[in-house]
């Protein structure tokens, strides 16, 4: 029987990378998304195209019984869930000395209590010797001014990562998070101007902006036969950002 992956955040950038690749290595794949559905119909029509298996699900990640339907729609499509990739998340920036409460709650709600509960999920319905990965980020080790609420919901999720990792004992389910370093997806390109985007895509040695299927590839191997023995680690495809 075909093994199925749930990637959430996958109507684009690194999520629908990482779907299509997937795809491409033979599972059938959980879209899920938040707001407009055309992207996400879209990348199921190419995944079709290629004689794969895919269905979209709409859900709000903050909320328990939206996140639950992920999962129950599915195992109502396929009949097992053996990886789990938690790629949605938002990355709106302001200073912390600005005290932008609701920014900081809702960053907070989406990055870190949307893992929580995808994570929650992914404990109790993942198969015997499935793989659970969530996106954390590099940037938290370079302490970047406006990143507080991001970098503080995103150092949340490596750490539920590596408590969930113990959690599993005893069913030989790996879990752990995929920290890329500056990737070009809209998330993190928006609001930047181009002397910016030029200025950090230098710092890495090797003097360009990760693209998305770099963080497919390492989720691929994760998700192989190959990436078994990687446990409650933090992965950093970052081309030496940090």
């Amino acid at each position: 029987m075909s093994k199925t992956a749930i990637i959430t955040g996958a109507s684009g950038g690194i999520g629908k990378a990482i779907a299509l690749r997937l795809a491409a290595d033979g599972f059938n794949v959980v879209l899920h998304y938040s707001g407009k559905s055309a992207p996400v119909q879209e990348t199921i029509k190419q995944i079709e195209a290629a004689a794969g298996k895919a269905v979209g699900v709409s859900a709000d990640v903050t909320k328990e019984k939206e996140v639950a339907s992920i999962f129950k729609e599915a195992i109502s499509a396929f009949g097992t869930i053996d990886v789990v990739v938690h790629s949605a998340g938002i990355m709106p920036l302001s200073p912390i000395v600005e005290n932008d409460i609701e920014l900081f709650d809702k960053v907070i709600a989406t990055n870190l209590r949307g893992t929580f509960l995808v994570l929650a999920q992914a404990a109790k319905q993942i198969a015997q010797g499935g793989r659970i990965m969530a996106l954390s980020s590099s940037v938290i080790a370079k302490s970047t001014p406006t990143y507080g609420a991001y970098i503080a919901s995103k150092a949340g999720v490596e750490g539920l990562v590596k408590v969930l990792a113990a959690e599993m004992r005893g069913r030989q389910v790996s879990v752990n998070a995929i920290a890329p370093g500056p990737v070009a997806t809209p998330l993190f390109l928006e609001g930047k101007s181009k002397e910016q985007i030029e200025q950090l895509s230098k710092i890495a040695p090797f003097e360009r902006l990760g693209q998305p299927e770099d963080v497919a590839r390492v989720v691929s191997f994760l998700a192989g036969p190959d990436g078994g023995w990687v446990n409650a680690q933090v992965v950093r495809p970052n081309g030496g950002f940090a």
